[in-house]
């Protein structure tokens, strides 16, 4: 396994992504979608761990209209203050299609299969969603997507498999929120949705104020055996 910065031709121009091979043979492709605070080692370390279990894993930089190669944690209010800018003035429809760039990118890629798939948390679970209303990826994975009960005027658009992991007790996802998405996407044979109680928003980033190890290695194990069902 290696992992290496790289270019990615989009629409509008060229931009950096973090992308983790497996060490060798073939294998599927991953996309990790950012949360709000960059190419940081979070994301290139869940990358490095899907690539360990065989995918040719990329991070894009979906910031890099607003500031390229952005990497911050979630351990300070400057860097809370920061992502949420970056956050507010992100440009969804823009990330989406530098999302199917990175999609059409692994494709192209010696070892590639072919198959290829979005995994997303907080902003980039917003971005999973969309990913598989838009895009020609294989399966989507969202953790705790934020907005997406803004979105769902979208649902009607998925055409690939879906799974949402929804926080109960998500302070950037409200009950009222939760229950609109659960009413417009229970039904659709492509999606489907899990609920953790009394878990909050990033539940499953591991060295978080939130994260819990039992509740993360179940929704994990839960993602791992759906990407394997449909990228394999």
């Amino acid at each position: 396994m290696s992992g290496q910065t790289v270019t990615i031709q989009g629409k509008d121009g060229e931009f950096s992504g973090y992308l983790a091979s497996p060490g060798a043979g073939r294998g599927p492709g991953l996309i990790v979608i950012q949360e709000i605070f960059g190419v940081n080692q979070v994301m290139r370390d869940i990358a490095d761990g899907m690539a360990s279990r065989g995918y040719f894993a990329l991070v894009p930089d979906l910031f890099w209209r607003l500031e390229p190669k952005v990497q911050l944690t979630d351990k300070t209010d400057a860097d809370w203050k920061k992502a949420l800018d970056l956050m507010n003035r992100f440009d969804v429809n823009k990330g989406i299609e530098d999302i199917q760039a990175s999609i059409d990118h692994l494709r192209a890629l010696p070892g590639c299969t072919g198959k290829v798939g979005a995994l997303g948390y907080c902003l980039g679970g917003q971005l999973a969603y969309l990913t598989a209303a838009r895009t020609n990826a294989d399966a989507s994975v969202g953790y705790y997507g934020v907005n997406i009960q803004n979105r769902l005027d979208e649902a009607g658009k998925i055409a690939h498999p879906l799974m949402l992991h929804i926080a109960e007790a998500d302070e950037y996802v409200p009950p009222p929120a939760q229950a609109k998405i659960e009413a417009s996407l229970q039904n659709n044979s492509h999606v489907t949705l899990y609920r953790y109680p009394l878990m909050n928003h990033a539940f499953a980033r591991v060295g978080g104020a939130h994260y819990d190890k039992a509740m993360a290695d179940h929704a994990n194990i839960r993602s791992a055996t759906f990407f394997r069902q449909h990228l394999s």
